[in-house]
């Protein structure tokens, strides 16, 4: 027999690990939807034109990490490696940039890039990010930014820090480029980066490589070739993030992965994950929505790593999830007891309370360990001299406590029990 194994770089999530996933995910979807985000559910996959256009062809993404294949049809298409540019196709061909702007909308799930697998780094991810379309306005920029920031706050996390710059405007940029290839047209570039130089000057800056760092540490920074309304637009910024008490560092080498990207730009940082230690980033792009064939609308948006993050949660000792599987167990002594548990089961998960029971006519020893595993707070124990007493064990398990209840009144004494 074959045994099978998930594929490279793809991990898997399941119980109790898989709470802190859930609770991780939802933590920074739900910080959204307080903002008044509406949720969007992508594609996995779309044409691969969408991406080289949308995400840029200088960028590692498009030239090397993309999972592209040819289906049936002849057409080529890429399963998605990043977020934003689907959703501006979604927002174009469904017209929502046509109704009340901005667009605010989040979305969560799996993304894909052939890259080669480490710690933090995997091949399909996961991701939760935002997207506010078609107004610029620095507070904008700012809600952005802080709804991350609260949604790390709210899961635990306080060794991370939000590092922030501004990357200009269409009227900054060309100056800027020309400047910057004129320094790297003097340095000992390889042939590859030097391609990559002309095309997009900016990625040299996002070399990961020692010796390519060292040969850029002299380059030009945006920061100091700003326009006076790019500056305007990145002090407001960060006026906002202090009124809205977001802590920054002012980082003027970021560069993020990724070509649409201008003005503001930030990475929260975790120093505790080692190379991989971004946890989530993002910025404006302004230019994207037309050139992907919509209105020459702006946006600002993010994506934040659930797997990171969660790895941030390990480092720090913090566990935003609850573990347990349920809150009440049922212990059954018979099968009498269990046709009863079997139906309280209805009656107690209709009042939000998680209960699962004993199955397989395990003893009281086995179903004990059961209920230990199970993580729940309580266990109902029922036995024929209880059905026969009207009445049932409600036992709570890290004391041992355990008391008579009424069968008629199971449900409101457990959910007394559980403070609800």
């Amino acid at each position: 027999m074959t045994a099978f194994s998930a594929p490279k770089g793809v991990p898997d999530y399941f119980p109790p690990t898989s709470a802190t996933f859930v609770a991780v995910r939802d933590t920074l979807v739900d910080s959204a939807r307080r903002a008044g985000y509406g949720y969007v559910e992508l594609p996995v996959f779309e044409d691969t034109g969408l991406f080289a256009r949308g995400v840029g062809e200088s960028t590692d993404v498009v030239t090397k990490e993309m999972y592209t294949f040819t289906d049936r049809g002849g057409r080529s298409i890429t399963l998605r490696p990043e977020g934003t540019a689907g959703v501006m196709r979604s927002v174009i061909e469904h017209g929502l940039d046509k109704g009340q702007l901005p667009v605010k909308l989040v979305y969560a799930g799996q993304f894909f890039r052939a890259e080669q697998p480490q710690a933090g780094r995997y091949r399909q991810f996961h991701q939760v990010g935002v997207e506010a379309i078609g107004v610029d306005d620095p507070a904008l920029d700012a809600e952005v930014i802080a709804i991350a920031d609260e949604a790390f706050r709210r899961m635990g996390l306080s060794g991370y820090r939000l590092e922030l710059t501004s990357l200009g405007d269409a009227s900054d940029r060309p100056a800027y480029r020309e400047l910057l290839q004129s320094f790297l047209s003097g340095l000992p570039l390889d042939a590859e980066t030097r391609r990559r130089a002309e095309i997009n000057p900016l990625r040299v800056l996002d070399d990961k490589r020692p010796e390519v760092r060292a040969l850029v540490e002299a380059a030009p920074l945006m920061r100091d070739h700003l326009s006076d309304a790019s500056r305007e637009h990145y002090e407001a910024v960060k006026g906002y993030l202090g009124d809205l008490g977001v802590k920054y560092v002012e980082n003027p080498r970021m560069v993020r992965g990724l070509d649409y990207y201008t003005k503001t730009c930030f990475e929260f940082v975790h120093d505790g994950l080692g190379a991989q230690s971004a946890i989530g980033g993002g910025g404006r792009y302004d230019g994207l929505m037309e050139q992907l064939g919509g209105q020459p609308l702006s946006g600002v948006g993010f994506g934040l790593g659930v797997d990171r993050s969660m790895l941030a949660c390990q480092v720090e000792g913090v566990e935003p999830g609850n573990p347990s599987r349920c809150d009440v167990y049922g212990v059954p002594l018979g099968e009498a007891a269990k046709a009863r548990l079997v139906a309280l089961s209805a009656a107690l998960r209709a009042e939000g309370v998680r209960y699962d029971l004993a199955y397989g006519g395990k003893g009281l020893k086995g179903a004990m360990k059961g209920a230990d595993r199970s993580g729940a707070r309580f266990a109902l124990v029922l036995g024929e001299r209880d059905i026969d007493a009207g009445v049932v064990q409600l036992k709570e398990l890290a004391t041992g406590d355990q008391r008579e209840v009424p069968l008629a009144d199971v449900v409101d004494s457990v959910r007394e029990a559980l403070g609800r």
